[in-house]
């Protein structure tokens, strides 16, 4: 990996952090997740202008996906309604791989490998003590499973859009669909659970919500291109560093509560996800 890769994908590894911060800092964290996705229909509609309409066969990945996507969105802002960045975002990040890597191993019949099922313990316990120190701490206990069932979400998507994209034939043209109807999914839900008061944004809001659109969005493009220049398992792993940049940002930024027991838990999850990349 060139010396190029290595700080674009770390560059990405922070803005993927820096767009949940944006969330989390959000008045409402909500309204901000609904503005960040309809910014990024908006971009993926104006993809779509550029291919053809999917074939029959990808639409059902691409449905799936949307619902996955539009899940995500809403468990994650509803945990940062409840708890710390740098609480919520290594167990939301850091549970998505080992749920992807146990349905891989027992539901598609992949063997696991010595250091998989080393993956799997060291992501449990930092998972684990991550999670216990929401009690210890006296943090809203809430927290814990709407962060696990965005870590479930995640890796719903992440296993649909495996397939779905390489079905489709064209990453770009995916992307862009799916973007647009993760917003047509995602807009009805959240003011079916939260009413129309939850769409009245300020302008600060909206520059929070559009911002942290963009973030994603470039992160997600650096991704894609470095997977084209280096090893996919180098790139995927070392965009892990995410969640170091989300613990930094909850404690030099906002001021959240730091302790050896919250900094070794996340550098726990850290590791386990780094060897279930490589």
């Amino acid at each position: 990996m060139s010396a190029a890769v290595f700080f674009a994908v770390l560059g990405a590894a922070a803005l993927h952090a820096s767009w949940n911060a944006l969330i989390r800092i959000g008045a409402s964290k909500v309204t901000t997740m609904l503005v960040m996705t309809l910014v990024q229909g908006a971009l993926g509609a104006a993809m779509t202008t550029q291919f053809a309409v999917p074939a029959a066969s990808v639409w059902p990945w691409l449905v799936a996906s949307g619902l996955f996507h539009a899940g995500y969105k809403i468990f994650l802002a509803f945990a940062y309604e409840h708890g710390d960045l740098s609480r919520v975002y290594p167990i939301a990040r850091g549970a998505a791989p080992l749920i992807v890597l146990v349905v891989s191993t027992f539901a598609l019949d992949e063997g696991l490998r010595g250091q998989d099922i080393g993956a799997i313990l060291i992501l449990g316990l930092g998972i684990l003590l991550m999670s216990r120190g929401v009690f210890t701490s006296g943090e809203s206990v809430r927290l814990v499973p709407l962060a696990l069932a965005s870590a479930a979400m995640t890796a719903g998507y992440s296993l649909v859009d495996g397939i779905g994209a390489r079905i489709a034939g064209n990453a770009a043209m995916y992307v862009g669909w799916l973007f647009l109807l993760d917003a047509l999914l995602f807009t009805p839900a959240i003011v079916a659970l939260r009413g129309r008061g939850v769409a009245k944004a300020s302008a600060r809001v909206w520059m929070l919500g559009s911002a942290a659109a963009l973030f994603s969005f470039a992160a997600y493009a650096i991704a894609v291109w470095a997977m084209t220049q280096a090893p996919i398992a180098l790139v995927t792993a070392l965009r892990e560093t995410s969640i170091l940049f989300a613990v930094l940002i909850g404690w030099l930024a906002f001021g959240e509560r730091m302790d050896r027991g919250k900094a070794g838990a996340a550098a726990l999850i850290l590791a386990g996800v780094v060897l279930t990349r490589l």
